[in-house]
């Protein structure tokens, strides 16, 4: 086997290693989901934006031969950015509108939405996080009272 199939072989195996973690599929199962289309879910994507805020993308329904499928309807969703001390904050959410227009108009209130969901769940986060925080009690580490044995291996929860 020359060097390049090497490679390949080993980044094939790195890639399905990869997948199987990612979609928490046992690594004995080398088979691969399937992955066709469904050709009675398809949408045309378009994205607008006033370079300022954020963008919102229209997801129009659309039949297998590219026509317009009138017996659904279109999807409209935003996204923007917020920054925090922590970087930015990326939000994706939907916008409840039958047109442009009114996507546009929906556009503030949905991100206000967005964002007060999104920092209900990262407090949620914190609070998980924090209540799992085991902390050691005192003197084990022998630096407290001199004249007293280490208490070590005792643990407190908060």
């Amino acid at each position: 086997m020359t060097n390049t199939a090497v490679e390949r072989t080993n980044l094939e195996r790195m890639g399905r290693q990869f997948y199987q973690k990612r979609y928490n599929i046992p690594m004995s199962e080398e088979k691969a989901p399937d992955f066709n289309m469904d050709s009675k879910d398809l949408w045309r994507e378009e994205v607008f934006t006033d370079r300022k805020v954020g963008t919102i993308r229209r997801l129009t329904p659309i039949k297998s031969d590219g026509s317009v499928d009138s017996s659904r309807k279109a999807i409209y969703a935003g996204e923007t950015q917020i920054l925090t001390p922590a970087g930015a904050l990326p939000l994706h959410f939907e916008i409840p509108a039958d047109n442009l227009e009114a996507a546009i108009k929906g556009y503030g209130p949905a991100v206000q939405v967005a964002f007060q969901e999104t920092m209900e769940e990262l407090k949620e986060l914190r609070r998980k996080a924090a209540s799992q925080i085991v902390i050691p009690q005192g003197g084990g580490s022998g630096l407290g009272n001199l004249n007293m044995p280490p208490q070590g291996g005792k643990l407190k929860l908060p």
